[in-house]
């Protein structure tokens, strides 16, 4: 029913509930105030002459009397069978009195069958109407809750519109043409996967190749969340899982879209709390619809997740999940194809270059890229341009990065040179030590949390990291406390990160990748658990001693780089000191005036 149509309907409902209560009301009212007497008492003080205001009906006699006192009363009296009422009214005096037509039946029917009907409505509308609607979602509380694609074709998205992960979309081309046509297959034995998992990190595009397959497959498409599945009632997962793969059956060939699996899909394991779960029952009701005793022909499932890790095994295996794709962060071709994808519907300037955006963009992936195209837009808006242009690109990255500026944050000037020479030092290292990333941009604006910061983009993507590489991080990292010790003689709070972060690399040097040779090519940091129970039970896996060890080696990394960056500065000085003044007096220094900094200081 329309849902105007049914506001409408509730309505009069409540009106004509209204209107009845109101004439019950003022019936029982009327009644209420008016004092009932005998006919013989009537025509007593009819006779006496204490009544006025007579009205007569042939069912009932009101009017009002006066007693002795002189207070006026109402009273009611039904009459008998007196012709001569009417000579006796006139010679009594009375003023005025009226006749009124009969409307026995009216009344009758309110004061008896009113109340009844009155009850029943109220009833029905508070119980009855109640109890229906609970019914109903009672009985649609196990239906699934996915949703069909629409057909629409101004709004469907294509392969065309993902760009970045080539390989993934050869391999979703095979589903894609399946679904269209199966008997190519068939032909030669070959059978469809049934279930394809789509892995990778946060804002990849793992659901926008979902929803890409689902336009270009032309079939329906049921789209659901993991979280969806899973209640506080027991079953109700299971039995959403059931009903959503008979609706996708019905309508195969289909594809079923279930985004974040690691809710219900989780490994199974009766740690703290117990196992059998309500979210195991999904899990299991999955499995069986994947490939259980009845198969489910026509009916591909797609899955995305970032924690392909943490899922059981039960659902990877082929038969259940036979095609795990794996969508990486884009390399640099990939990042300059999803931003010529977003600067589509954008203004952009023709003079900007996406190679060389694709270039400083290290690490960011498609979400990324186009939140990146947003901010630089609304900049654009903001100041009032036509078209977005490279200037509006670059803040849009370093926001992206490092947050907006907080031009309302007020630094005193020891603060600001605190801030330039740690900035400074930061710069000069990763300039001194070879096989560093570039330093793009030095500054000192605030922006987010940081007081400034120091950009360093790689000039190629990289997917291997050398123990020589990892040294000279750590020591750039270490270049601003070390700093500050050189120049002020003090250490303050503004190294905290950059300590964090040196002993997360440091940490990674020995426990994982074996590049220390007091602990040897061994990997004592174990893979993340995903039950607690687990972890109590199995321990960190390394003695004490040798707990001793890591820390010691922790330890010496960071000092001998420490000692290294100190001697550099010292050396340096001069470099130093004239990067650090020019950043004091323009707050920001691109890669081109670095340069020319260090080249003036060093002649």
């Amino acid at each position: 029913m329309d849902p105007a149509k049914k506001n409408v309907k509730q309505l009069f409902v409540w009106a004509a509930a209204f209107l009845l209560l109101l004439v019950l009301f003022q019936n029982l009212k009327v009644a209420n105030e008016e004092n009932e007497l005998p006919y013989s008492a009537f025509k007593s003080r009819l006779k006496e002459g204490q009544l006025s205001n007579v009205v007569v009906r042939p069912d009932l006699i009101r009017g009002e009397s006066k007693d002795k006192d002189g207070h006026t009363q109402r009273f009611r009296t039904y009459p008998l069978n007196d012709a001569n009422l009417v000579a006796d009214l006139e010679k009594a005096g009375v003023k005025d009195f009226k006749g009124e037509p009969d409307k026995t039946w009216v009344t009758a029917a309110l004061v008896n069958v009113g109340w009844v009907v009155l009850f029943f409505l109220l009833w029905w509308v508070f119980v009855v109407r109640q109890v229906q609607l609970g019914g109903k979602q009672a009985l649609s509380f196990g239906r699934s809750r996915a949703k069909l694609a629409s057909g629409d074709k101004k709004k469907k998205t294509t392969f065309a519109d993902v760009a970045g992960c080539d390989e993934a979309k050869e391999e979703l081309s095979e589903i894609v043409e399946f679904l269209k046509e199966p008997e190519k297959f068939r032909k030669l034995g070959g059978k469809i996967p049934k279930g394809v998992l789509l892995y990778g990190a946060p804002g990849t595009g793992k659901t926008l190749l979902a929803r890409a397959v689902a336009g270009e497959a032309g079939v329906p498409f049921f789209s659901a969340s993991g979280s969806e599945f899973v209640e506080m009632f027991v079953g109700v997962g299971a039995s959403r899982v059931r009903d959503l793969f008979d609706q996708a059956k019905k309508t195969a060939p289909a594809v079923v879209f279930i985004d974040e699996l690691d809710a219900v899909g989780r490994h199974r394991f009766a740690g703290i709390g117990g196992g059998h779960d309500e979210r195991e029952q999904t899990l299991n009701q999955i499995l069986i619809e994947l490939d259980g005793f009845e198969g489910k022909e026509g009916v591909i499932l797609i899955a995305a997740t970032n924690r392909p890790d943490v899922l059981d095994p039960a659902l990877l295996r082929p038969g259940r999940f036979d095609r795990h794709i794996n969508i990486p962060a884009p390399d640099k071709r990939g990042r300059e194809a999803i931003l010529k994808v977003h600067a589509k519907p954008v203004k952009m300037d023709p003079a900007v270059d996406f190679a060389v955006l694709a270039k400083r963009t290290p690490g960011f992936v498609g979400s990324d890229i186009a939140n990146l195209i947003n901010e630089a837009a609304l900049l654009a808006a903001r100041r009032g341009l036509a078209q977005v242009g490279l200037p509006e690109l670059e803040e849009a990255i370093d926001r992206v990065l490092a947050g907006p500026q907080r031009k309302s944050r007020v630094i005193s000037d020891k603060e600001k040179r605190i801030v330039a020479y740690h900035e400074s030092g930061h710069t000069l290292i990763a300039k001194l030590l070879p096989g560093t990333d570039p330093v793009h941009k030095v500054s000192i604006v605030p922006r987010g949390p940081a007081l400034g910061y120091t950009l360093q983009l790689p000039e190629d993507d990289r997917y291997l990291t050398s123990r020589t590489e990892i040294l000279n991080r750590l020591c750039v990292l270490l270049g601003g406390r070390c700093t500050e010790e050189l120049v002020f003689s003090e250490i303050t709070t503004g190294a905290s990160d950059d300590l964090s972060k040196a002993t997360a690399y440091a940490q990674k040097m020995v426990m994982e990748f074996g590049m220390s040779e007091r602990v040897g090519p061994i990997a004592y940091r174990k893979d993340a658990e995903v039950f607690l129970g687990r972890d109590i039970a199995r321990g960190p896996g390394y003695s004490e001693s040798t707990a001793e060890i890591i820390d010691e080696e922790i330890k010496r990394i960071l000092g001998e780089c420490k000692e290294k960056v100190c001697a550099l500065l010292v050396k340096n000085r001069r470099s130093l000191d004239a990067l650090a003044e020019k950043l004091i007096e323009k707050e920001v220094l691109d890669r081109d005036e670095v340069d020319a900094i260090l080249q003036a200081a060093a002649a």
